[in-house]
């Protein structure tokens, strides 16, 4: 069995994440100490005892979810399981983060400033109100472009943002024309089509300011090559240069997470099992969809951990 390690994105997050695995593994705790050191203030503290808004704030809930595969991961390392027991790694959005961190490709401590940085830029490059997401339920990737290119029609900014699964594609733009792209899509066959409770517009052309910090930022970052190939989000396809791995994360900023494509490339390259290391489930539901032959596991508390072993 080939095994590919994915890590969840934003809309994991939740109070308590992460806690029983610092309670029950020396090593998971040492990450969030890592990153609270590193951010210099107690992101912990506010993991496993904050409310969800703060929680949910971007530049929170980034290094949040990414502490929280990390002490995953150590989790599994002091059960056993490493990093090359995957064939690849890959994350949905913040998580290709993760991945990296779980590869030794970035430090904790670095890829913990890295998504602060991330977070506050991502949520800074457009005024709160001005952009908007939604999810268009039940059309296929090649027909949300269309839906997006007709409601960008009057100059404003609306792109498929995120290619999930084969039922599940999220716009991303100028509030206006998301509205519009929401109902072109019904008219179109769409199931539904949902405006997400997000702060800014990811994964879209209004996004350029966050990317161009994020270029500056990660050029001041030492990446390696990492253990295993990482399936970069805007190419769905492996990466493992060091230069390479800087350019594709700022191209995510403004760029589609190609999560449907990541997946089936990853399933055509000979992986039959995905291993969901950190909080919720999200990714494993999509994965389904993308191809019931694929199996998913989580990897999120003390007993999803102690499975792994059998």
């Amino acid at each position: 069995m080939t095994t590919a390690f994915v890590f969840p994105g934003q809309g994991a997050q939740s109070i308590g994440m992460g806690q029983a695995l610092a309670a029950a593994y020396p090593a998971a705790k040492a990450v969030f100490d890592e990153v609270d050191e590193a951010l210099g203030e107690s992101l912990s503290a506010l993991i496993w005892g904050g409310d969800i808004e703060t929680l949910t704030l971007t530049q929170n809930a980034q290094p949040a979810l990414m502490a929280t595969s990390m002490a995953a991961m150590r989790a599994l390392e002091a059960e056993g399981v490493t990093i090359d027991q995957a064939a690849f790694v890959a994350g949905h959005s913040l998580g290709e983060y993760s991945a990296l961190a779980a590869s030794g490709a970035i430090s904790v401590a670095d890829t913990a400033r890295l998504l602060r940085t991330r977070g506050q830029a991502m949520q800074s490059a457009v005024p709160v109100g001005v952009g908007a997401m939604a999810a268009l339920l039940g059309l296929d990737f090649a027909t949300v472009q269309e839906v997006a290119a007709e409601a960008a029609a009057t100059g404003e900014v609306v792109q498929a943002a995120n290619d999930n699964d084969p039922t599940q594609v999220v716009v991303s733009g100028h509030k206006a024309a998301v509205e519009r792209a929401a109902e072109i899509a019904k008219g179109r066959g769409a199931k539904r089509a949902v405006m997400l409770p997000v702060s800014a517009p990811f994964h879209c052309a209004l996004m350029q300011p966050a990317a161009e910090v994020m270029a500056e930022a990660l050029a001041a970052v030492e990446i390696k090559a990492p253990a295993v190939p990482l399936i970069a989000n805007v190419r769905a396809d492996a990466v493992t240069d060091p230069d390479e791995i800087r350019q594709v994360l700022v191209e995510q900023v403004t760029g589609s997470v190609r999560w449907r494509e990541s997946v089936a490339a990853m399933g055509a390259k000979g992986v039959t099992e995905f291993w969901e290391i950190g909080a919720g489930k999200a990714l494993s539901g999509m994965i389904r969809k993308i191809d019931r032959s694929l199996s998913s596991r989580q990897f999120g508390t003390p007993d999803d951990v102690a499975a792994a072993k059998g």
